[in-house]
């Protein structure tokens, strides 16, 4: 079908010219969304499984074929903690991939901000990432009946789910041996890590330093700008040394790989802040200095041996 153009300038028609503007524009910015990996993913073993009470603790689970525990890769989706759901899946790793390579796979789903009430005694961040390692935890409990190795647990996502997987691998172990939950007698701690354009810190000062035109992270510590994240930064310190990942790398952390879509130019403006390789080189020198096995791809970069996540976390979790 033709359309008029004149005719649709008419003023009783511009609100359908509004309309197709607005259709036009939305797809070529799903044009430009392009993910990681195809779009394709096989159905769940088991779909919705609950960890946890609330309505958005749940995950998806694809089983690997083999007769003997298998690796598994912990997917944890990005959208800033404010949006995103488990079926983003595609866009971190490619399950049939994995699966192909005797490699199962969970993807979960946890508390956004919008479910999370903010106080005081606790930053926002730590819903998000907590309901991240109780799913890991939870993962763990299902290793007989799962057919998983709990000890090779390699974990991938993007953005605020990459921040998310270095904070598991960096964070010490939240085992309780103790605990009369089975659930939480299982540890936190991830074999390695494959994630795409992590925040690899959020300490706003280090932000800024990095990215200059950076303006993400407030609300992860309750704040409604990052004027204002800057200037309560003394003040909450310590919740910054607790959930930054760059604070909190050790000499007996996992390995890590990292993909960016652009190469880094530390300390200029970037195109998409939050999501620049320069956090990823920033955090590449802080593992050399302690010594943490660390790879990152980016255009132009050199060295690296894996093309993206997918591959790593089959050269390294099935060990070659």
């Amino acid at each position: 079908m033709k359309l008029n153009v004149k005719k649709l300038f008419k003023r009783k028609n511009f609100g359908l010219v509004i309309f197709i503007l607005i259709i036009g524009l939305s797809q070529v910015m799903a044009q430009d969304e392009k993910p990681q990996y195809k779009s394709f993913v096989p159905t769940p073993t088991l779909s919705e499984i609950s960890y946890g009470n609330h309505e958005m603790q749940t995950m998806d689970f694809w089983k690997a074929k083999s007769d003997s525990p298998t690796p598994l890769v912990f997917v944890i989706h990005g959208g800033g903690f404010r949006e995103g759901e488990k079926e983003w899946v595609h866009r971190f790793v490619d399950v049939k991939q994995l699966l192909d390579a005797k490699i199962s796979v969970v993807s979960i789903n946890y508390r956004l901000m919008k479910h999370i009430k903010v106080t005081n005694s606790i930053p926002a961040v730590k819903v998000s990432i907590y309901d991240a390692a109780r799913a890991l935890q939870f993962v763990r409990s299902k290793a007989k009946e799962w057919n998983i190795d709990k000890k090779r647990i390699g974990g991938a996502g993007g953005s605020a789910g990459g921040t998310a997987c270095l904070w598991l691998a960096y964070h010490d172990d939240l085992a309780n041996p103790k605990s009369n939950d089975p659930v939480a007698r299982e540890s936190t701690r991830l074999y390695c890590s494959a994630i795409i354009c992590p925040q690899t810190s959020i300490d706003p000062k280090q932000m800024k330093e990095w990215v200059p035109n950076n303006t993400y992270g407030a609300h992860l510590f309750n704040r409604n700008s990052f004027e204002q994240f800057l200037a309560a930064r003394d003040t909450i310190m310590p919740w910054i040394n607790e959930y930054s990942p760059y604070a909190l790398l050790s000499l007996d952390d996992p390995q890590t790989y990292m993909y960016f879509r652009t190469p880094p130019d530390v300390g200029q403006e970037q195109k998409d802040p939050p999501h620049s390789s320069n956090f990823g080189v920033k955090l590449e020198e802080h593992c050399k200095e302690y010594g943490v096995k660390c790879e990152i791809q980016y255009p132009g970069a050199t060295g690296t041996i894996h093309e993206n996540t997918t591959e790593y976390l089959i050269s390294t979790l099935n060990g070659f």
